[in-house]
């Protein structure tokens, strides 16, 4: 089965550059002028690097940077450079005339009016397909099947400030969905409060969906208070929010930097949610499936390390999460044979 095909050099070599040059947009433009300073911080055991600066009324704020690679330690060195933003539409679209996957106009509307409203550097994750579709050119790859869907998925740690990106920033959520003026209002659940979904009632198919860590079994959906905006909890949430990166999604008329799974922990994660939901929502399992199948497909080819320590932590998380994931592989190995992933993803026994 072909699951991708490899970007040409020029492809990924652009990506590249579109990603550095959102870096410096992003947030040199934000910190330059603020009296601050970096601080490096180790968030189980990940590094990561932030701004840190203290408003006029004396209160110290931290800005988020990204995690510790060459990339961003090399934006840092950068600082004192003038002129460092500039504007991505042509770097955008040389990365798409060369290969890479852009998204569709009005997601990327939405993704990016969230960044400006600060959702991403208050620890916001975008999770599901369009996590997915930033991989491709992350890993310098095209899917093949690179189907989009009209729901976008956030995520956020919530409660489980150890997995969030450590923040203070307050984040009016629903005011940004609500700027946007594309017809959103929150799905009211049974006790008539707004639930954790948005959704244009002419367009049920576009709708936002806003993620968080399940502590406990029937936990309900909360409000988070410096976001603004309710978080329905999803069991295994916490495993795709550690080790989080950065990537760009863009298309022709811009560009948005914005936090990803780890591609290993997503592709693992896909595997825990087939096993609670087999039997199930059809459609959904099976685009679950396909997604690991692609990223495996992707680390069988180059290296297996990232995914043998993320299979390692899943493993040593107890018994119902070892049940799960022992379901997913079953199923890889019957829907997608190929991978031979049941000789290479070991369950304990």
């Amino acid at each position: 089965m072909r699951y991708f095909e490899e970007l040409p050099l020029a492809a990924q070599t652009a990506y590249a550059q579109l990603l550095d040059a959102a870096l410096s947009a992003d947030h040199l433009r934000s910190v330059a002028d603020l009296p601050g300073s970096f601080a490096r911080k180790t968030v189980k055991a990940r590094a990561y690097w932030y701004y840190q600066y203290t408003e006029p009324s004396g209160k110290l704020r931290q800005v988020y940077v990204g995690p510790d690679n060459a990339a961003v330690r090399n934006l840092i060195g950068r600082l004192d450079q003038q002129g460092v933003a500039q504007s991505l539409i042509p770097l955008s679209r040389s990365a798409l005339a060369l290969g890479c996957t852009p998204v569709f106009p009005r997601q990327l509307k939405v993704v990016a009016r969230l960044a400006e409203y600060g959702f991403f550097r208050a620890g916001g994750v975008l999770v599901g397909t369009h996590a997915f579709l930033a991989y491709g050119n992350m890993l310098g790859l095209r899917w093949g099947d690179s189907s989009q869907t009209q729901d976008i998925d956030f995520a956020h740690a919530g409660k489980r400030v150890s997995l969030a990106l450590p923040s203070n920033i307050e984040v009016k959520t629903h005011g940004a969905i609500e700027s946007l003026q594309m017809g959103f209002l929150p799905v009211s659940g049974l006790s008539g409060k707004s639930g954790a979904t948005y959704l244009n009632p002419k367009e049920p198919e576009f709708r936002l969906d806003f993620l968080t860590v399940s502590h406990r079994k029937g936990e309900e959906i909360f409000t988070h208070p410096q976001l603004h905006v309710p978080l329905q909890p999803l069991k295994f949430m916490e495993f795709s929010l550690e080790n989080v990166q950065q990537a760009v999604l863009f298309n022709s008329v811009g560009a948005v930097l914005v936090n990803v799974p780890h591609p290993a922990r997503y592709a693992l994660h896909k595997l825990l949610v087939y096993g609670e939901r087999e039997g199930s929502f059809a459609a959904k399992t099976g685009k679950d499936l396909h997604q690991a199948a692609s990223l495996l497909a992707y680390y069988r080819e180059h290296g297996k390390l990232d995914i043998d320590e993320a299979w390692t932590d899943l493993l040593s998380r107890g018994k119902g999460w070892v049940r799960r994931a022992g379901q997913a592989v079953n199923a890889l190995d019957r829907f997608y044979p190929d991978l031979q992933a049941g000789t290479w993803l070991a369950m304990p026994g």
